[in-house]
């Protein structure tokens, strides 16, 4: 599993970074509109358990995202990252605590069509912040993958309180804090130790405009989205009887296990751009 798990992500690692450096944007649009495609499906599939329309509503969705953001960009972005917060905000993020509808209900087709919404915000925004430069949507996608390493690591060195046991017994308060206190130590000493090309950077462009304080206050908004998206999948595959979202990454599971602690971050980041 392992081997497989490294192997899989050489190979993509071999795939994005010449995509994100090269300034291919055509390579970028169809790569992003193929992830969309699998991580839309993928949200179906987690809603509807054994539906054979996924794929079909997938296709919908994918030709209207294509359109909407590569073939005729007059969306108004901002408006997808403001709805996509706010769905997290007043709708996801509680559902933590007070639960999912029931599988096959009205009320969980909606929440497919909302949580699809939320999929749309997340992939307009990696259109948007890689329009403004590689580096400075690599450097929000950094944020979550430096608090889900230490995360990682501070839990298994002091967890003790669950953070959430019935959605996923693994993850700790104390993992959660470690993951935050890693994030705001390496952002701070990329800004004051860091070269001329870190200041493109999202932490160093926040930190630029808004000070200190508010750097810290984004920064731990962020980590706190990302645990709460990467919570709110455990609990969709949790209800659909799932391990994994699906099995296109081997060793990984699905494109929504990847990037599940990003559909609410990002869109947030761009948000909080787009005020800078």
């Amino acid at each position: 599993m392992l081997k497989t798990r490294i192997l899989t992500a050489l190979v993509l690692l071999a795939v994005l970074l010449p995509v994100l450096y090269l300034n291919n944007f055509m390579a970028f649009a169809v790569l992003v509109s193929a992830f969309f495609g699998a991580a839309i499906w993928e949200c179906f599939r987690l809603f509807n358990p054994g539906t054979r329309m996924a794929p079909v509503i997938a296709a919908f969705w994918t030709a209207a995202f294509v359109y909407a953001f590569f073939i005729s960009p007059s969306t108004n972005t901002t408006f997808w990252f403001a709805i996509s917060v706010l769905v997290w905000a007043l709708r996801f993020a509680p559902s933590l605590k007070l639960g999912l509808p029931a599988l096959n209900s009205t009320s969980n087709t909606f929440l497919s069509l909302v949580y699809a919404i939320a999929v749309v915000g997340c992939f307009a925004a990696i259109v948007t912040l890689f329009a403004y430069s590689p580096l400075y949507l690599l450097s929000v996608m950094a944020i979550v993958w430096v608090a889900d390493i230490f995360a990682y690591f501070s839990g298994k060195a002091f967890g003790k309180r669950k953070l959430a046991p019935s959605i996923s017994p693994g993850k700790s308060w104390e993992g959660a804090i470690g993951g935050c206190i890693a994030v705001l130590v390496i952002a701070t000493l990329s800004i004051v130790l860091g070269s001329e090309l870190m200041e493109q950077t999202f932490a160093a462009r926040v930190q630029a405009s808004l000070g200190w304080g508010a750097l810290a206050a984004v920064l731990i908004l962020i980590v706190a989205a990302s645990v709460v998206g990467d919570l709110f999948e455990s609990q969709l595959k949790r209800r659909a009887g799932m391990k994994d979202s699906s099995n296109l990454l081997p060793g990984h599971g699905g494109v929504l296990d990847r990037v599940d602690a990003l559909v609410p971050v990002l869109p947030l980041a761009a948000l909080i751009g787009a005020w800078l």
